[in-house]
């Protein structure tokens, strides 16, 4: 093996009702004492219980999905009239992600307290968006300095948003095994966050008070965002942003979407990979052709499929247990807008994606996530040709 691993240094904290504690304790370690709160409205009584016992200087309540770069600037103006020393962020990526547009420019300090498991508090990544276009980066001085993983935060998230968002963490796992800086570090983390995930959103559908799958579904969201912080940005998080950032379409719901396309595309051509990937979801592949492989990771063989097949059934059988989405229609994409976001995401793609990224394979891969057709690896590898 030969290969470079950077690892983000943060501390987390983590435990179920100590989020105030632990917030209150990380504020004092940074001698702050002139804190911003960041949460949208429906996250305020959330945003109060965790910073319970701290005076905030501000509380900002102008979240936008997407991150408008207009949003931002009025937020860093705020924090400088109000001399912010550290903001601590409450709620889900949108929130995170204004609070890390802030600290670019500033270098604030922020704790990020996550309500749901989007995972961008565990990344170094911004974005803003402009004039239809979603612009995103890697900076240091975005990285909060703190996480506080709180299972009562995201209790009250209902299972259909629990499911997304944890769908969404699950791209990351999926992006980091063959993104541009993919390493044996980052795919291991990946593989145990699918794990966990996998697990965890079958759990909160089944019970959504359980609140040791929502411990599940944050540790394993934590590892997803660690990996793909590591990893970079693939194919899969190149055509969200796009979808995003130029047709407004909704974060964790469009990633959810988009996924089980993006594997079937891809896991033809790593079938090393989708053997790991498939028993991090629960169906290892057993295809005899494929033993050797199967070898090599330690995993069992019998007879009947192979790496590609298993595991985009295994991620099948996730989605409909937990009744994920299926259809980016169902959010407001439609066919016209189909060639534009072809243009936009053959323009972004990383070319060490596993299969050459063409206008053919793009093409039907959006529209098959438009009317939420069967994803089917023989024929996404047939489009790549």
């Amino acid at each position: 093996m030969e290969f470079m691993h950077t690892t983000l240094g943060q501390r987390v904290l983590f435990g179920t009702g100590l989020a105030a504690e632990h917030v209150a304790a990380e504020l004092d370690r940074l001698g702050a004492t002139r804190p911003m709160v960041i949460a949208a409205p429906p996250e305020r009584a959330l945003a109060e219980t965790a910073t319970a016992g701290t005076d905030a200087v501000l509380w900002w309540d102008q979240v936008i999905q997407h991150v408008p770069v207009e949003t931002a600037q009025a937020a860093r103006v705020a924090a400088a009239d109000h001399d912010v020393d550290a903001i601590v962020c409450v709620g889900g990526g949108s929130t995170t992600g204004l609070a890390k547009a802030i600290a670019l420019t500033t270098g604030i300090p922020v704790i990020a307290v996550p309500t749901t498991y989007a995972g961008s508090e565990a990344t170094d990544v911004w974005g803003l968006t402009e004039d239809r276009t979603k612009i995103t980066g890697a900076d240091a001085r975005v990285l909060p300095v703190a996480v506080v993983y709180d299972a009562e935060l995201s209790a009250s998230l209902p299972a259909g948003l629990s499911v997304a968002s944890g769908l969404n963490g699950l791209a990351h796992c999926v992006d980091s095994l063959w993104a541009p800086k993919a390493d044996p570090i980052n795919q291991a983390m990946a593989l145990e966050g699918a794990r966990a995930l996998n697990l965890a959103l079958r759990g909160i559908v089944a019970d959504p008070d359980d609140l040791q799958a929502r411990e599940q579904a944050l540790y394993g969201c934590y590892l997803a965002a660690v990996a793909f912080a590591s990893a970079g940005s693939g194919l899969h998080h190149k055509i969200c942003h796009v979808l995003g950032g130029t047709f407004d379409l909704p974060h964790a719901q469009t990633h959810a979407t988009v996924l089980p396309y993006v594997l079937a595309l891809n896991a033809p051509a790593v079938p090393e990979l989708a053997v790991r990937l498939a028993t991090a979801l629960g169906k290892p592949p057993v295809a005899p052709e494929h033993d050797a492989v199967a070898s090599l990771h330690g995993l069992p063989a019998a007879g009947g499929q192979d790496p590609a097949e298993a595991a985009v059934e295994a991620l099948r059988r996730l989605y409909t247990a937990v009744e994920a989405p299926s259809r980016l229609a169902d959010y407001g994409f439609t066919a016209s807008g189909i060639p534009e976001a072809v243009e936009r995401v053959l323009a972004a793609a990383p070319a060490s994606n596993p299969v050459p990224v063409v206008e053919a394979n793009i093409t039907g891969l959006i529209t098959d996530a438009l009317t939420g057709a069967a994803p089917a690896p023989a024929t996404a590898t047939l489009l790549a040709r």
